[in-house]
């Protein structure tokens, strides 16, 4: 169990791991083309599958290429926030449990996306820079986490472990921003009148 998770999205993690990947892009032409490495649709599912386990919740941060290749993948729930090469949901229903158009905050201090959002009091899980690095501090700060599949190696990063070892650590949430800037403000004598 993720304790973190808003509650809406705590069943995620009941009775396994959340996992996270982003840009799988399965049957893509043009992917060999970024990465003359890139994995056929059927290696990279059993990849996936080799990590993640059939009690397990999958979260694809978009670009999901084929759609009909999810159905080898062996998860309890598959949960799809859609990219920009994504066909809308409806091409998604029947492989995916959730479906999610545009950031999602699933945690007070943790957005996930397909494109890299910048917030000061967030971490950010995404996807679609494929010449990126895997973690880096925004320019706020705040740790971000690239899933692009070419970026971590194709396979799932483990959500909860990820947390654990300090993921959050640098966002300091939108309350922390507020007050501390509503301080700011008084000390300063703005606002009185």
């Amino acid at each position: 169990m993720i304790p973190q998770l808003y509650q809406p999205f705590r069943h995620w993690s009941d009775g396994g791991a959340v996992y996270v990947l982003s840009d799988t892009h399965f049957a893509d032409i043009d992917c060999k083309l970024m990465s003359e490495d890139w994995p056929e649709p059927h290696r990279h599912i059993r990849l996936i599958n080799d990590l993640v386990k059939p009690c397990d919740t999958l979260v694809l941060l978009g670009d999901v290429g084929a759609p009909f290749y999810m159905r080898g993948v062996r998860t309890k729930r598959r949960v799809l926030i859609t990219g920009n090469h994504d066909m809308g949901t409806s091409a998604y229903v029947d492989l995916f449990d959730e479906i999610y158009e545009g950031p999602l905050f699933v945690t007070p201090k943790l957005v996930l996306s397909h494109e890299p959002v910048e917030l000061p009091f967030a971490t950010n899980v995404h996807g679609h820079v494929h010449d990126g690095v895997m973690r880096y501090d925004n320019r706020f700060g705040c740790h971000c986490l690239n899933l692009a599949a070419n970026v971590c190696g194709y396979v799932p990063v483990n959500l909860g472990k990820e947390i654990e070892h300090g993921l959050l650590a640098a966002s300091p949430g939108i309350h922390r921003l507020t007050i501390d800037a509503a301080t700011e403000r008084k000390q300063a004598g703005i606002g009185q009148g």
